[in-house]
């Protein structure tokens, strides 16, 4: 078995979402959110339709949604990213949104440790005006390398989008780094390389900030049936050794995992198809953590278990037999 996340754009498979809610990305302001709020827009789960739902303003529409424009203008939104860094493209995504969603979205980028205003100096190009279509995904290119903390979307002139990804890498500053981190954090960079399978919940909450919130929030394969174990590997934010490690089975009660394992290998230097090789090779990786027991609702904390293997950049995360973790932390120091 393996996986990758889904069928998405190397971007997206390689970047974090930086406009994620659940990894603390919030709504700044907007021109206008008559129908739907900004805030809707960026939360991680995919949008729903509810038929019958109606509230003051008239359809429930999961996402943002401004009213019918007659001024010739157009509305924007400014949002703050979870953190600060580079963006490699977008995912506009106007799901549930047919004869009300926006023709076009233009995306700028600001650095700035205040929230901005829409008229502020700085601002620059990193999506240009781009058609977009009713219910569907677009996934977008980026075209700027900087650094930016927050994101103007314009949508040309008026309508509803129902989220917004913002694929990325987080800026990690190594001469602000003082001793240990968490190197698997998708705030510092880490994210999902690929997935023996994730039938159930949000993969990629496995590297999420705080404890899982339900059953939901986190990384539950399928029962396994057949010979063999669950796995799903995680590229590092950056080049680190591992002192400890943390798995999380909060809410998994009666599906969580008898045991654990890592293994880890340092594939900085490759320059293949690094995906097909952490794929094929993982299995052979070093063992950094041997077969560990696992309780329910319960957080697991490794040190002396943890051996040092030296530098890594990649982690593949074992689960005998199958079942659900809801977040996995690898401390250590970068290198």
């Amino acid at each position: 078995m393996s996986s990758t996340p889904t069928d998405l754009p190397a971007f997206a498979k390689r970047g974090v979402n930086l406009a994620s809610a659940g990894l603390g990305a919030r709504a700044v302001s907007c021109t206008d959110e008559f129908f739907a709020p900004l805030e809707r827009m960026l939360r991680d789960a995919p949008a729903i339709f509810i038929p019958d739902k109606f509230d003051d303003h008239g359809k429930w529409m999961d996402g943002w949604e401004t009213r019918r424009r007659r001024d010739g203008g157009h509305d924007h939104a400014i949002i703050r990213l979870a953190v600060p860094g580079e963006i490699f493209g977008f995912d506009v995504d106007t799901a549930h949104f047919t004869g009300n969603y926006a023709p076009a979205v233009r995306i700028e980028g600001l650095l700035s440790k205040e929230d901005p205003a829409s008229d502020d100096a700085g601002w620059v190009e990193v999506l240009p005006t781009s058609q977009l279509s009713a219910s569907a995904h677009h996934f977008l290119q980026a075209g700027s390398p900087d650094t930016f903390s927050h994101l103007k979307v314009s949508i040309y002139p008026d309508g509803g989008v129902a989220r917004l990804r913002a694929y990325g890498k987080p800026q990690l500053d190594p001469s602000s780094v003082d001793g240990e981190i968490d190197l698997a954090s998708a705030l510092n960079g880490g994210h999902i390389v690929a997935f023996s399978d994730a039938h159930y919940g949000a993969y990629h909450r496995l590297l999420a900030p705080g404890r899982g919130e339900n059953m939901g929030d986190g990384w539950e394969t399928r029962r396994l049936r057949e010979p063999g174990h669950d796995w799903i590997i995680v590229a590092l934010g950056a080049r680190g050794r591992v002192n400890r490690a943390l798995v999380d089975t909060a809410f998994f009660k009666g599906n969580f995992p008898d045991r654990c394992s890592l293994q880890g290998a340092d594939l900085s230097a490759f320059s293949g198809d690094l995906e097909e090789a952490v794929v094929t090779s993982s299995m052979f990786w070093e063992p950094m953590l041997h077969e560990q027991k696992l309780t329910a609702d319960a957080e697991h904390e490794f040190g002396d278990e943890v051996a040092d293997i030296g530098p890594i950049t990649h982690v593949r995360f074992n689960i005998f037999p199958d079942g659900g973790v809801s977040r996995l932390r690898l401390f250590g120091e970068l290198a």
